[in-house]
């Protein structure tokens, strides 16, 4: 192919208009999601995240393998949501609706540019506007990206998303700008961005690279003699991500990663599966589901006839880039984008996830639409436009679903029923929601599906102890430990249940563990000065005062306000002889609570019993 020469762009109503319908089209179909609350990752992305308290420290995540882990981007932007709107959620939803938004716009410029350029104006000439605005339309209201907008923590996709089209866009003005350095430089700063957004960046160089060889250059020497300066600096941003991931410990707090206990091959495998539903919710997108779970293929012979259909696509895409190269960018794009989270590199949390198609979706959209057109001219574009309104419609309903953790996983349940972690959330919302023997239900139901996971044992631990049941929550207390010995949480829920039987020996055992192994919990003072002042009361019950007061003081030293603990020491101190220090005690209450009868009838019998002076 020859180099081509890019063809100007000229402003016309169109050129307004247009974007401003994109807009508000996208506004429209996520309004609702406004309404929706933190949910799932959201929690420990935003709501327990103190790093995006601060300014100064939200480009430093925290590095837990949670959402934000190895990603200060996004990190920072959820440090500006919380400045905005602190833990009210509508801020979040609001800029998760803008980036989108953005993003559509972005491809609509791209568009617009690539069906104007010497490779395809031919085929599109008098139709570009219109057909790069159906395209970006049509994906940007279609409902299999409601997972990537209206999941909060899913902003890591579309925001990466929105850098990787930017990246894009700005190299494409570049080639037909007077000033390509500035293009160029804000291509290289938005991929830059964009490695510090999500991992899945690290395809971005490579598609402009094929972009180029493509739609501008005709070659990809021709593309590396005309910008091998430029091509240098997108690559240096791979150090950035490699310093990202390796300082991440390269598993993404093992949630990602070789050697964290999955095959390979057997990931591989899923991914089969895998990218044969995508294109099918691409096509027809229902049921859509929020967990797919964690599943692998063991065994070629479970995908045998989906292996040969995804190695014939890439067959496929491997000829058409070099004998049709526009439909074989097309595939590439998919490929290309999928292929970090559905090859060999197992993310161990969720084999198959739908935000995963937020970009890889694109040349799907831009496939139908454009075939339509060369097969039905413009009489096509009013069916896309049909389309797109009913996929604007699918999403605002599906929408409906994010409305609250009770809905979001009775749905997961009703399209995959053996989904062992769906169960467990959906027992943390019935929990929540005060339905404790429902949620024991879910626990009991998750663990038969799947008795490897400590947190569900602990759950039921701890619901069964809200439920009076604490003799039967001792053993899926121990259970939990048996299978995670360092877990904070298990050694709580388990000390709970020995508070509620009175073992309280036992009980502070766990309670201490459970301070040591995680300093900055905040319940865990509280319980532990629980369980310190009953086993101080009952030392006091068998007359061993120096025990009890001791427990008192530790007490005290977790809760120095508690009125009950300070009356208690007091009482212990009284009896063990020594007045003045409970007269102190029974002071130091009546400062902090001066209406407190009871403690200033115990300090007048103190000072009546304090010897003479």
């Amino acid at each position: 192919m020859p180099p081509a020469t890019p063809t100007p762009i000229r402003s016309g109503p169109l050129s307004w208009g247009l974007p401003a319908l994109l807009v508000a089209a996208v506004t429209l179909a996520y309004w609702n999601s406004l309404a929706a609350p933190f949910l799932y990752d959201d929690i420990s992305a935003v709501a327990t995240n103190p790093t995006i308290h601060h300014f100064g420290i939200s480009l430093t995540p925290p590095a837990d393998g949670s959402t934000t882990s190895g990603r200060p981007v996004v990190n920072f932007s959820f440090a500006v949501n919380y400045a905005l709107s602190g833990n009210s959620v509508w801020s979040y939803h609001a800029l998760n609706i803008l980036i989108h938004a953005a993003a559509a716009l972005a491809l609509w410029g791209l568009l617009r540019r690539t069906l104007a350029s010497p490779a395809l104006r031919g085929r599109f000439a008098g139709a570009v506007e219109p057909l790069a605005f159906a395209v970006a339309l049509l994906w940007a209201l279609h409902p299999l990206l409601t997972e990537s907008v209206t999941f909060v923590s899913q902003r890591t996709e579309s925001l990466y998303g929105l850098l990787c089209l930017a990246t894009l866009y700005c190299f494409v003005r570049g080639t037909a700008s007077p000033r390509p350095g500035l293009w160029s430089g804000l291509s290289v700063f938005t991929c830059l961005t964009g490695m510090a957004t999500k991992e899945v960046m690290v395809t971005t160089p490579l598609l402009v690279l094929l972009y180029d060889r493509t739609f501008v250059a005709g070659s990809f020497a021709a593309a590396w003699r005309q910008r091998r300066g430029y091509y240098g600096a997108l690559a240096v941003t791979w150090l950035l991500l490699a310093g990202l991931v390796i300082a991440a410990g390269g598993t993404r707090g093992h949630s990602a990663g070789l050697g964290l206990g999955v095959d390979w091959w057997a990931y591989l495998l899923k991914q089969n599966q895998a990218i044969l539903l995508y294109l099918k919710l691409a096509v027809w997108p229902h049921p859509l589901v929020v967990d797919y779970g964690a599943d692998l293929v063991r065994s070629w012979t479970e995908v045998w006839w989906q292996g040969p259909v995804v190695l014939a696509l890439l067959a496929g895409t491997v000829w058409a880039l070099y004998r049709r190269p526009v439909l074989g960018f097309l595939g590439a794009w998919f490929f290309l984008i999928l292929a970090p989270s559905s090859s060999v590199i197992p993310l161990v949390t969720q084999t198959m996830a739908e935000h995963r198609m937020y970009l890889p979706l694109i040349p799907i959209v831009a496939a139908v639409v454009l075939g339509a057109y060369l097969l039905a001219g413009s009489r096509s574009l009013p069916i896309v436009l049909a389309l797109a309104v009913g996929a604007g419609v699918m999403t605002f309903r599906r929408n409906q679903v994010y409305h609250s953790e009770l809905s979001v996983w009775a749905d997961v349940l009703d399209r995959i029923p053996g989904n062992a972690r769906a169960h467990n959330n959906l027992g943390i919302a019935l929990y929540d929601a005060g339905r404790l023997d429902e949620a024991v239900a879910q626990y009991r139901e998750s663990i038969r599906l799947d008795p490897t996971k400590d947190c569900v044992y602990s759950n039921l631990c701890n619901v069964l102890t809200h439920l009076g049941r604490a003799e039967e929550a001792v053993a899926p207390g121990e259970q939990a430990l048996r299978l995670k010995p360092d877990s904070a949480d298990g050694h709580v829920d388990l000390g709970l249940a020995f508070a509620r039987l009175g073992r309280n020996e036992e009980a502070v055992g766990h309670f201490e563990t459970a301070m040591r192994l995680e300093p900055e919990a905040n319940d865990v003072p509280g319980y532990l000065a629980s369980a310190y002042f009953e086993l101080g009361n009952r030392a006091a019950e068998a007359a061993d005062y120096p025990a009890a007061i001791t427990r008192y003081r530790q007490a005290q030293g977790l809760a120095p306000g508690d009125r009950s603990t300070g009356n208690n020491l007091a009482n212990a101190l009284l009896a063990a002889g020594r007045t003045d220090e409970a007269i102190a005690e029974y002071q130091r209450i009546l400062r902090l609570h001066p209406d407190d009868r009871a403690v200033q009838e115990n300090l007048d019998r103190a000072r009546e019993l304090q010897p003479a002076k």
